[in-house]
C-alpha cells in the first residue's frame, strides 16, 4: 500500500470523488485549492482532499473509496495519514458529513468528535435532493479530530 500527494490533473479522480460530493461544481470549489492524497494498493482504491480552513484548522473536504474496495480500512488509512501528516501544521482537522449514523460512525472510530451543524447545507447547496442510505441529506453535521 503507498500513499502519494497528487499536485497535477486532480480531475482524474472525479469519478472517484464523486461518490463522496456528487455534484461536480461543489468538488471545483475545493479541489484546486486543496491538497489530494490517493491510496494505492496495487490499483487506485481511496482518495481525499484536504483544505486550510484557517491557520490552526484543516478540513478533510472528501474522501472517497470504490464501492468493490469499500470496507476494506482503506478510508480508515488515508485519514491516518492526513491526520499525521497535518498534526505539525494545524492543531485540529474537521470533516463535514450528512446526518447518517453509520459515516458518524465511521468518523467517530477514526477519533472524530461532533462538533456543530449547518442547517439546510445540502437543501440549500445542491441542485437536487441526495440520500444516503435511503435518508434525505439536510444538515451538515461537522466532527473535529485533535491533531
Amino acid at each position: 500500500m503507498r500513499i502519494e500527494r497528487i499536485t497535477k490533473n486532480k480531475k482524474q479522480f472525479l469519478d472517484l470523488l464523486l461518490l463522496a460530493d456528487e455534484q461536480e461544481d461543489m468538488i471545483d470549489r475545493y479541489l484546486e485549492s486543496g491538497d489530494m492524497f490517493a491510496l494505492f494498493d496495487d490499483d487506485i482504491k481511496t482518495v481525499c482532499v484536504v483544505t486550510a480552513s484557517d491557520s490552526e484548522t484543516c478540513e478533510l473536504k472528501n474522501i472517497a473509496t470504490l464501492k468493490k474496495y469499500q470496507g476494506k480500512g482503506y478510508a480508515r488509512a488515508l485519514i491516518k495519514f492526513v491526520s499525521n501528516y497535518y498534526k505539525n501544521n494545524y492543531k485540529s482537522m474537521f470533516v463535514g458529513t450528512g446526518d447518517i449514523p453509520t459515516i458518524i460512525s465511521f468518523y467517530e472510530s477514526c477519533g472524530f468528535k461532533k462538533s456543530h451543524s449547518v442547517r439546510n447545507f445540502f437543501t440549500d447547496n445542491y441542485d437536487h435532493p441526495m440520500f444516503e442510505d435511503g435518508i434525505q441529506l439536510i444538515d451538515m453535521v461537522y466532527l473535529k479530530k485533535e491533531l
